[in-house]
């Protein structure tokens, strides 16, 4: 009965999977976990640094590693050799160029063999000595090292070779910060160096710099995507597994997300609750519908008055009466207070929503005399405004006040309304679902149980009770009880649209399309014309692979009604999952109109932002594109009303943030690998 529960649509949702792979790298590849996912995956030796400084593989190897005598091409630790010299050059400086690499592979022996005996400071300070040495002849030939540039790339790959190898024994010798120092002097003159951005990667976590590992990772996922581009182009299968397991990524998001959470948590709370966004008026209407006041109150409120009249009344009442004159004053701030309420309800009932939560929040004021908080009378004149209201019209006006508090996710504000009506009204079961309601907003699903027990204690065919209950049940997955109240629900009110919706739902969760669409077709007898039902429809079809027929369905809830927003973001799914003839790509295009259209409809709608920031985040042409899907994942944020959607749009955040900052890193213009 959640606020945000779209009344249990079931989104067909297949950017999920970015959780646990670069988002960005969604719609080129959904690599398939291997055995050897519970480490990080070996790189070749042939990365970086991985010719040698003489035809015999070097001993020394990176930590992490066991220390073997050989190098193999699967060890990502391992430290690499110098490159072999460049082929001697026609010129009189031959022999210097000779006694250098002669000296560097002494060196290099030296620091081998320093490393079979546990020497790691020792083998470094021979590893700096090369360095020194080739530092020395680039200053001393400057001039001639800039006229050869075959002499400077082999000094460069030398330079990478020695300064990784180093960084290996700072890492082994427990110097993480002297070992991340030379991997970022190696990435300076190589990006894409794996072992060094391994072994950052591995020093970045060790430090709980999660933040900055996870940069690391996306940049080996993204030289891992651009490696395998043509492959991907042609839909072959990349060579060889993702470097890092797809648990690595989501290990690392989940370290980064409380602080991302907390963070917008911060900035929804400093906002006023009154300046807080209201869902959409069809999400307002469905969630109304799911309880069974809802004809009651409709039909009051047409016959009730039109919102004229009720403006009229409110013209003509008195301004100014003295607060002194309590009865008189109670009187007119109750008189005021309900016509208020009554064009509150005429308002909702015309689906002016703004304008209705309006009316009821400055009648409540009223009634609570907000405007007289500090005066010394207070708790009598407000005792005195409730009693000449009555008892009734007080008690819609706190379960309307509840209403838009929840809607705006106050929880701790409506709570207090919906309480202080069960006070008043302790046999009103609609107001214990209610409160079940705001209690499963906030994660509290064992209060919420105890309020629908108590509400069916009280009315064991409550219809509204069995129907959220049946939603709290599917939420803690316990699916048959959820079943068993959607069937009594049904059993008890046959016509109960929203009962058959989310059995049908229960059904797909079960994987019994069958049963769902004998359910459906039972639902559409009842409303030919429901949105609802189409919709669900097509998530039927979309369910059995039919994506021709899931669009159709989609479409036909649109044109139904097309302040739904839910059969956008279905349709722009089932677009994208619709195979295109001769190897063509999907029409991202009108996926993302539909996407964007979703969101014009209910800017709340989480499901939107997730799946159209991935898309936009695979098509953006340059990274400025890309940046702006994070402002994009922002603006959601700000209209999350629930921990789970939080989480969501923070997650496809954290990897966005790093996918471009890896980007950056490599030098990379943009991440669309197509």
């Amino acid at each position: 009965m959640a606020v945000n529960s779209q009344q249990n649509t079931t989104y067909i949702v297949i950017g999920l999977a970015a959780l646990a792979t670069a988002a960005a790298l969604y719609f080129a590849l959904s690599p398939k976990k291997s055995s050897s996912d519970e480490s990080l995956p070996k790189s070749s030796s042939k990365d970086g640094g991985g010719s040698t400084i003489t035809p015999v593989k070097s001993n020394v190897q990176g930590g992490g590693s066991s220390g073997s005598s050989t190098t193999t091409a699967s060890t990502a630790d391992n430290t690499s050799k110098a490159p072999a010299a460049a082929p001697p050059a026609a010129s009189n400086k031959d022999d210097d160029e000779k006694q250098l690499h002669r000296r560097i592979e002494e060196i290099d022996r030296a620091g081998k063999a320093l490393f079979k005996n546990k020497q790691y400071m020792e083998a470094a300070e021979t590893f700096t000595e090369a360095l020194d040495l080739i530092e020395s002849k680039k200053s001393a030939d400057k001039k001639a090292s800039k006229e050869d540039g075959g002499q400077k790339s082999s000094l460069t790959r030398q330079i990478i070779t020695l300064t990784n190898n180093r960084s290996a024994m700072y890492e082994k010798a427990s110097f993480p910060d002297l070992a991340l120092s030379d991997c970022d002097a190696v990435l300076d003159l190589d990006p894409a160096h794996v072992k060094a951005r391994t072994r950052r990667l591995r020093i970045l976590e060790s430090q709980k710099r999660h933040r900055e590992a996870l940069v690391e990772v996306c940049a080996l996922q993204l030289k891992y995507m651009n490696d395998n581009r043509d492959k991907l182009r042609l839909g072959l299968p990349p060579t060889g597994p993702p470097p890092v397991p797809q648990s690595k990524i989501e290990e690392l998001v989940s370290f980064i997300q409380p602080e991302e959470i907390a963070r917008a948590q911060e900035a929804m709370a400093s906002n006023a609750v009154e300046s807080r966004a209201l869902p959409s008026s069809y999400t307002i209407i469905q969630l109304l519908k799911s309880f069974s006041g809802f004809n009651k109150w409709m039909s009051d409120a047409a016959k009730g008055g039109t919102v004229g009249k009720f403006t009229s009344q409110l013209e003509d009442l008195l301004e100014g009466v003295p607060r002194k004159s309590m009865e008189a004053f109670a009187d007119n701030m109750a008189t005021k207070a309900t016509l208020l309420l009554n064009r509150g309800r005429r308002y909702a009932f015309e689906k002016d929503f703004g304008k209705a939560v309006k009316d009821f929040d400055e009648a409540y004021a009223l009634v609570e005399d907000k405007g007289g908080s500090d005066e010394s009378d207070h708790d009598e004149v407000m005792k005195a405004i409730v009693t000449a209201m009555g008892n009734d019209d007080y008690c819609r006006l706190l379960e309307w006040c509840g209403m838009c508090k929840h809607l705006r996710f106050d929880l701790k504000g409506a709570l207090q309304c919906y309480e202080r009506c069960s006070e008043l009204e302790p046999e009103n079961t609609e107001i214990l679902v209610k409160r079940a309601g705001v209690k499963m907003d906030g994660a509290n699903y064992s209060e919420a149980d105890a309020l629908f027990k108590e509400a069916l204690a009280l009315n064991p065919t409550a219809s509204d009770a069995l129907l959220h209950r049946a939603n709290l049940r599917m939420l803690q997955q316990r699916v048959p009880e959820s079943e068993t109240d959607l069937d009594t629900c049904i059993r008890l009110y046959p016509n109960n649209l929203l009962a058959r919706l989310r059995l049908a739902t229960v059904c797909m969760a079960k994987e019994d399309l069958d049963g769902a669409k004998k359910m459906l077709e039972k639902a559409e007898e009842y409303d030919p014309d429901s949105s609802e039902v189409h919709c669900y429809r097509g998530e039927l079809h979309f369910a059995k692979g039919d994506f021709n027929e899931a669009k159709s369905e989609f479409e036909k809830a649109m044109e139904c009604d097309t302040s739904n927003p839910t059969p956008y973001v279905n349709a722009a799914l089932a677009v994208v999952n619709t195979p295109s003839a001769m190897g063509a790509m999907p029409d991202f295009a009108e996926a993302i109109r539909l996407l964007e259209k979703a969101i014009e409809v209910d800017p709340m709608f989480h499901a939107a932002y997730v799946q159209l920031g991935q898309m936009k985040l695979s098509m953006a042409t340059d990274l400025s594109r890309a940046k702006e899907v994070v402002e994009l994942y922002d603006k959601g944020l700000e209209y999350c009303r629930t921990p789970e959607e939080l989480r969501d749009i923070c997650s496809m955040r954290i990897l966005t943030v790093a996918q471009i900052d890896a980007a950056h890193a490599l030098h990379m213009e943009t991440l669309n690998m197509q």
